[in-house]
């Protein structure tokens, strides 16, 4: 397709996509002259991911293109590719650091006596260059500064439903044919899935409310 179709079926303007295509975040199209390029589906299915990265992940078209060079780079194995991917996303700052305070101590503990608990060596063995396992310390550190006791014992079953959940999400993402595809659909997933879990658990708790107490 022609970059005129290429913007009517995306719904992103020319402008846009020449933007897009000068700052690295869509691959040029093919050539057919001096002054024409065609696209393809590739092209169509990329733009969404980069309007998903941007418009409902809020990423800097910096940070955008930070996350689909880890897309792209096909000298890396699956895992590391997307795990790359992943770790690019912008992580919100912990709330309240301390950096090794009691709490912080705490906390870092309880979640290695979780991951030992769930069995998830990877995350042990990467915990010191992983953002989310930072997060999630610093989050638990949190709590426990409030005053709320927790720990390892009272994650592990919020932990193995999140397990569930990215069974589901590596499913899902296996039903498109190219590892490419795959890593752009789990970022995309990411970014797109978070707010819907966070508003299922807001209307869980909700509905075992009233089942539990009533309407008073």
């Amino acid at each position: 397709m022609r970059l005129s179709e290429l913007s009517e079926r995306s719904g992103v303007s020319t402008a846009t996509i020449k933007y897009y295509l000068r700052e690295g975040l869509l691959a040029p199209g093919r050539r057919i002259s001096a002054t024409t390029a065609e696209y393809g589906e590739d092209h169509l299915r990329r733009l969404r991911v980069v309007r998903t990265l941007l418009q409902v992940g809020g990423l800097s078209v910096a940070a955008a293109a930070k996350v689909l060079k880890h897309v792209d780079d096909e000298s890396l194995g699956r895992t590391i590719r997307l795990g790359a991917a992943l770790w690019a996303l912008p992580h919100p700052p912990a709330p309240d650091a301390r950096e090794g305070d009691e709490a912080q101590l705490t906390a870092r503990r309880e979640v290695d006596l979780l991951l030992e608990e769930l069995g998830w060596e990877s995350a042990r063995e990467l915990a010191p260059l992983n953002p989310d396992h930072t997060a999630l310390v610093e989050s638990v550190a949190s709590l426990i500064r409030m005053g709320y006791p927790w720990n390892a014992e009272m994650m592990t079953p919020y932990a193995r439903m999140m397990r569930q959940v990215a069974v589901h999400d590596l499913d899902f993402t296996e039903t498109y044919p190219s590892e490419t595809e795959q890593v752009e659909a789990a970022v995309a997933a990411t970014i797109l899935l978070e707010p819907i879990l966070r508003a299922m658990h807001r209307l869980a708790q909700q509905e075992e409310t009233v089942r539990r107490y009533g309407i008073t």
